[in-house]
Order: C-alpha cells, then sequence, then structure tokens
C-alpha cells in the first residue's frame, strides 16, 4: 500500500510543471553548471516537470556561440549525467540552451542580456518570468543584483515574476551576511530571494518534517523528557582538493556550520508549523536559531573543537595532510575539522545537547542525524544476567544512501533472559525505488513555482551567524597550537570524543 501511494504521489507531481521561464546562469562555464545545474534541469525534463515553455541563457566571460555552449554542454552531459541520457529527449532540451559571452561589472553586458531575454521571450513563449542562479564566486552577488536593478531586469509587473537564487557562503561573518541583506534587499525584495542550500534537496532532509509530524507514535516523544541527546555528523573522505584558496579564508566552520549543519538542526528541533506555506515552516526555523544558546568565551573553550588533518589513509591510499594540499600556507592554521556542543533554550529541548561533528578527510562520506533516546529503567531487570540496557536510537541517513534506521532491544531466544540489539532498517531506494537525483532538482523546480520553503530567509542567515560570531573571535584571537591534530582517515582529534565523554556518552559508531 504505501509503495502504491508513494506512486500516486509521484504521479500527480508530474502532471504540474514550473511556470514558463527563463533561468539565466551567471557563471555558465564553471564546474558547477556542467556538474549540477544542466544535469538537475535534464533530471526536471525528464520526470515532465519543466514547462514546454522554457530556456537558459548561460551568461560567462569565455567568448562561445549558442552552438558551441550547446555542443560544450552535449559532450559534458556524457561524464555528469546521473542516468542514461535520451538521445530524442536532449535533442529537445539543448536547444532551449543558449549562451551570451559578457562580464557581470559591464552595464552593456546587461542591456544586451535584455536583449536577448525579449528575444526568448518571444520564441519561447516564457510570459516574461526569469529567474537568475548565482554560479559565481560571492564578490560578484552584490554587482550582478546591482546590474539586474539598473536594467529592470528585476522589475515584476503585469503579473510576470523575477527571482534571484544565491549559492552559499552568505558572507563570512554576521557583520558581512548583515552587510549583503541591506545591499541586495535595497533591489530586491525579500521574496525575490531564494537562498540555496543543496543540502536541503535531499529527500531525507524533506522527509524530516514528514517523519516527524506525519507520524503519531514518534511527535509525542520527541522532547527532553524522553531524548537524551542529539548527534550530527557531516564527514567528508575527500580533502579540499583544488579548493584551497577558498578554504583558507572559509574554514570547516564558516563553511558547514552557519548553513548545512543549522539546517539540520532546525528541521530535527523546530515545533510544528501552522501549515507547510514556505513562511510558516521558516518561522519556526528561524525561533530556533534564536533559541541556540550562544556560547562565551569560557565555554567556547570547553565546547568546542577544532581539528586540521594531517597524512594519512583512505581507502588505502595514501593522502597528504593539508598544509600539503595545493594554495594553502605550510604553516596554515584553518581548521578542516569542527566539533561543538550546543544547547537550545526552549521548552521542548531544555537541557538536551546537540553535538555536531564536520570535517574533511574523515574515513567515510556520511551525513546523518541520530537521535538517541533514554535508557528505560533498569530495576527489572536487576536479577537477570542483563548487565545494562543499551538506549534506543533513530537514526535519520542522509547520504550517501538516504534511509531511516531505528535500533531497539529484544530478548535474545533461550531459556535465559538475554538482551539483543536490533536494527530495523528503511532505504529509499527499496520501497520507492532509486530516482538519479544531483541534490539541485527540487529546489530548481520550487524556485519556477515560487515556493521558498527550503531556501534561507535573511533573518534566518543572520540568527546563525549570531551563533557561530563568538566561536570566531576566540578562535581568531587564541590561534591552534597543535595542528595537524588528526590523521586523514581517522575520525578527528582525541578532544572531539572527550568533548561527549565528559558528559558520559560516545559519539555513534559508523562503520568505515
Amino acid at each position: 500500500m504505501i509503495v502504491s501511494e508513494a506512486a500516486e504521489v509521484t504521479k500527480e507531481r508530474t502532471e504540474q510543471p514550473g511556470d514558463p521561464c527563463v533561468m539565466v546562469i551567471f557563471g555558465a562555464s564553471g564546474d558547477l553548471t556542467k556538474r549540477k545545474l544542466i544535469p538537475a534541469l535534464y533530471n526536471l525534463a525528464r520526470e515532465s516537470l519543466l514547462s514546454r515553455h522554457f530556456a537558459v541563457i548561460g551568461f560567462a566571460r569565455r567568448p562561445m556561440s549558442n552552438e558551441e555552449f550547446r555542443k560544450k554542454i552535449s559532450q559534458e552531459i556524457k561524464e555528469f549525467a546521473t542516468s542514461p541520457v535520451d538521445p530524442e529527449l536532449w535533442d529537445r532540451f539543448v536547444k532551449q540552451l543558449y549562451y551570451l559571452p559578457g562580464d557581470v561589472q559591464d552595464a552593456n553586458s546587461f542591456r544586451e542580456l535584455q536583449s536577448v531575454l525579449a528575444q526568448i521571450d518571444k520564441e519561447h513563449g516564457t510570459r516574461g518570468n526569469y529567474f537568475y542562479y548565482m554560479a559565481m564566486a560571492p564578490d560578484f552577488f552584490c554587482p550582478i543584483v546591482q546590474q539586474l536593478g539598473a536594467t529592470g531586469l528585476v522589475r515584476e509587473e503585469n503579473g510576470q515574476w523575477r527571482r534571484v537564487i544565491i549559492e552559499k557562503p552568505f558572507g563570512h561573518d554576521l557583520d558581512s551576511a548583515r552587510a549583503l541583506n541591506q545591499a541586495i534587499r535595497q533591489v530586491l525584495s525579500e521574496k525575490q530571494i531564494y537562498r540555496i542550500d543543496h543540502y536541503l534537496g535531499k529527500e531525507t532532509v524533506q522527509n524530516i518534517l514528514v517523519f516527524r509530524f506525519g507520524n503519531g507514535i514518534f511527535e509525542p516523544i520527541w522532547n527532553r523528557r524522553y531524548i537524551d541527546h542529539v548527534q550530527i555528523t557531516v564527514a567528508e573522505d575527500l580533502g579540499v582538493e583544488q579548493r584551497g584558496d577558498y578554504y583558507e579564508e572559509a574554514g570547516t566552520l564558516r563553511d558547514m556550520v552557519p548553513n548545512h549543519i543549522f539546517q539540520l538542526i532546525t528541521l530535527t528541533a523546530m515545533e510544528p508549523p501552522i501549515s507547510f506555506e514556505a513562511d510558516a515552516v521558516r518561522d519556526e526555523q528561524a525561533k530556533i536559531l534564536r533559541a541556540i544558546q550562544p556560547l562565551s568565551p569560557e565555554e567556547v573553550l570547553t565546547l568546542t573543537v577544532r581539528g586540521q588533518y594531517g597524512e594519512g589513509q583512505i581507502g588505502g591510499e595514501p593522502v597528504p595532510a593539508y598544509r600539503s594540499e595545493p594554495k594553502v600556507a605550510p604553516d596554515s592554521r584553518t581548521e578542516t575539522f569542527v566539533a561543538l556542543k550546543l544547547s537550545i533554550d526552549n521548552w521542548r529541548w531544555a537541557d538536551i545537547p546537540f553535538y555536531l561533528r564536520t570535517g574533511k578527510r574523515l574515513p567515510k562520506r556520511v551525513t546523518e542525524i541520530a537521535i538517541e533516546f533514554k535508557r528505560a529503567p533498569f530495576i527489572l531487570f536487576r536479577k537477570t544476567p542483563i548487565e545494562r540496557l543499551t538506549p534506543n536510537q533513530l537514526v535519520l541517513h542522509i547520504q550517501p544512501d538516504e534511509g531511516i534506521s531505528l535500533r531497539f532491544g529484544a530478548k535474545v531466544p533461550g531459556p535465559l533472559v538475554r538482551l539483543g540489539a536490533v536494527n530495523m532498517n528503511f532505504d529509499y531506494a527499496d520501497y520507492f525505488g532509486s530516482t538519479p537525483s544531483t541534490g539541485y532538482e527540487r529546489l530548481l523546480y520550487d524556485c519556477m513555482c515560487g515556493d521558498a520553503t527550503l531556501f534561507q530567509r535573511a533573518d534566518m542567515v543572520e540568527a546563525g551567524w549570531s551563533v557561530v560570531a563568538p566561536i570566531l573571535d576566540v578562535w581568531k584571537a587564541l590561534p591552534p597550537r597543535a595542528f595537524p591534530n588528526y590523521a586523514s582517515g581517522t575520525w578527528g582529534p582525541k578532544e572531539a570524543d572527550e568533548l561527549m565523554e565528559r558528559d558520559g556518552r560516545r559519539w555513534r559508531k559508523i562503520s568505515d
């Protein structure tokens, strides 16, 4: 029955393609476009979720004609498509791609863009609806928005909509995030701004709300009375690769915590929204971010851990230390691992710790949220061979394999009372089938439909940076002394284990 209901929902969705529109990709010659955006758009076309009246304009400095751009994309899709490419569908899709060479700081380029958009409107019937994707470095966000505003390309009139998708990082600290918000909102209204976090395109992340609020068995115990603590792990086995220059400026705390990890926390901890309307959901997320207690300087020293990977082995192969990576300073003090203990100061979560860890060059790529419940009273088992009760644990697996698992105790068959741990596992692919995805499909589709539920609002961005700000300040004032302090292929520095051991807890063991 579950499978048939799921299939019915999918069928309903495929009958509702996005609005007629033109997507303009600033930075169309870069990696994001070929690896994620074009494959995601093709997947939407395959699922009949793109309007028949749709087109893409790639905008970048590199000189190229429309045909050269189409030929380039046609070669790249062979490598980055998430499933076999249907030649007939691709032939129709690629004819919707256009290219405009230009400079994002040149007003003439935007006047030319205005002319091209008007022409494509006529050819494809896109009704003057445009959305712009910032697939460029953050330094260009403001100049692009200002040029769009000066040219009138974000003005909404006569039922036409104009939207802008902005990639992370959205600022590098609280002050810069506020300044960026203020600058962009001089040109755009908040409802036109879509601050994207591709983690929220994951099915399991979206399913957190359905799982929590659509199942009467879980919501009544989703609080401080029954839950002991929450662990969130976002681990990567890769190093910084060719992004050393970016990582030297950002570090793991800035790169992962105010966006990806805080989004996971808010969906895990939020109160039920009054509806699934975008602002109803985001209102509750914002409340959680404001309820996270900022750490004092003294607490930063005891409740946070930072690390940097040294040389080691991943998958049996030797890998270099962070300081040996390209574009990284040989004496770099940049962290590649972060562990935090945070508290949410509200009625539901009072005194329940949230432990977070994220890092590079860890043993495997995995993202998960583990909810550990309080142990049952032991009194019943005092005169049995059982020495201790294992707590129940609910794990939401987000990547690479999306699913949910539940651990509980059961009696081992035999004359003695012995307890064994049982794991019940639900895998999305087994129950609903696997749909090849880049993680961007849902987000692009939602933008075309005007649904901002999975995108961050200005107050959420600033609230996230407010929590991180005291940590950044202390870490800046007290440089690390022992970097590198964990070997590649391990689960981070020993201080991360000690962070939990002081509370009588341990990180969930994730098989390597």
